[in-house]
């Protein structure tokens, strides 16, 4: 997410195709629905939907909310997978 709303370079230096940059919610989505229907999974993941498996991971910000140069630090702080608790950080 942070090297498409970002388009920085490894280095933190250059800017590659600053043009092409996109929003945080865009990279989110792209992550996410856009990715299941690439695969056309998407009747059954991506989104938080009632018939939709319950996959999902709670972060500890909002990728949406944080500052682009920071979104990469975003740490996962619990998984679920069906609705049920599979992992959780210590």
């Amino acid at each position: 997410m942070q090297t498409a709303v970002t388009r920085s370079m490894r280095d933190g230096g250059e800017v590659l195709n600053a043009d092409e940059r996109i929003s945080a919610e865009a990279a989110l989505r792209a992550v996410t629905i856009d990715a299941a229907w690439q695969t056309h999974t998407d009747n059954v993941i991506g989104s938080l939907e009632p018939g939709k498996h319950a996959d999902f991971a709670i972060l500890s910000s909002d990728p949406r909310r944080a500052d682009s140069s920071v979104i990469g630090e975003i740490t996962v702080q619990q998984t679920r997978l069906g609705g049920a608790v599979t992992w959780t950080a210590t």
